[in-house]
């Protein structure tokens, strides 16, 4: 497990009382200075985050701060993730500091809350009892938003994710959905819902009297991408985040392009009877995304496919 912890910087001010010989004074009055509250010293993003500079840049809104649950003020927004995602989780160079667009967000949240944020890296199913124990605020880690989940935690999702394709650069082949995949070849992972998704692309095609969906399966995206690569097929079907990702390498000359009507919610996964938090969590996203934050942020990923248009609490069905 991979913690990186950031220190909370404060200013305080001291309480002065003048008093004879540390005596009540005579008139019974008391003079000083009342504290001033202390004021937080906001994170920065990691140099290498894509999105640092929008992250950076995002200012406390006042009221939301003001409603933040006191832990949070006190202790900092604690989050958990899965690293190993990308482009929605992964580490900098250093092996150590998450960036991805779930950690960007979890930032931003923060910042939009005035608090200081701590991002932990823990195995996927380890995630839910963390936020249940109260050792996490929340776990923001490309979750899908489903009824099962829904009777641990309350989602505030923030993300619409499905399936997507890639084929090579300037779509040679023509691939724009389900329907051109007939006749044609398709590589995926053996054993997964890509697999599953072509396997019901090609009794379409049968079913319409069309030519079959030739599947090649592979153990890896790495395998099943090569053979895009090689010629030897039309097009992959993937996670689209991962599709995404890999279009915005130049080196692999890839296009991705989102299969509609596969997205399912992803969400923000909290304590349900944390109720101030949860407020606190969709008042934050509601705000970045009026504000074109959350937008950009996508942006600097390339996953503006997957923008929600409000933060939207257990929509998955």
């Amino acid at each position: 497990m991979n913690t990186r912890i950031l220190t909370t910087l404060a200013a305080g001010a001291l309480l002065a009382a003048t008093t004879a010989c540390g005596a009540q004074s005579l008139d019974g009055g008391t003079s000083g200075a009342a504290a001033a509250a202390p004021e937080v010293v906001l994170d920065q993003a990691p140099t290498e985050e894509k999105a640092a500079d929008v992250i950076n840049a995002i200012t406390p809104d006042k009221d939301l701060a003001a409603k933040a649950p006191a832990s949070l003020k006190s202790g900092g927004l604690k989050v958990v993730s899965s690293i190993g995602y990308p482009p929605m989780e992964l580490f900098a160079s250093d092996g150590k500091t998450p960036i991805g667009f779930d950690p960007a967000l979890a930032r931003a949240i923060a910042r939009k809350l005035g608090v200081k944020v701590t991002i932990t890296d823990e195995e996927f199913n380890s995630q839910i009892p963390g936020v249940l124990t109260g050792r996490y605020d929340f776990v923001i880690s490309s979750m899908t938003d489903n009824p099962e989940r829904q009777g641990q935690v309350t989602f505030v999702d923030y993300v619409q994710a499905g399936s997507g394709l890639l084929v090579k650069k300037g779509n040679p082949a023509g691939v724009t959905g389900p329907a051109d995949l007939c006749g044609k070849t398709v590589s995926v992972v053996d054993n997964g819902s890509s697999m599953e998704l072509a396997e019901s692309y090609d009794a379409d095609c049968k079913k319409d009297g069309k030519a079959a969906v030739n599947i090649l399966k592979f153990p890896g995206d790495t395998e099943a991408m090569l053979q895009v690569s090689n010629g030897r097929a039309q097009a992959i079907i993937t996670d689209y985040v991962v599709a995404a990702y890999k279009s915005a390498d130049p080196k692999l000359a890839m296009e991705a392009i989102a299969l509609e009507g596969t997205e399912s919610p992803w969400g923000i996964g909290m304590k349900p009877d944390n109720k101030e938090l949860i407020e606190s969590v969709r008042g934050a996203l509601d705000a970045l995304i009026q504000s074109g934050e959350y937008g950009k942020l996508l942006a600097a990923w390339n996953l503006d496919k997957l923008a929600v248009q409000s933060a939207v609490i257990n929509g998955g069905k």
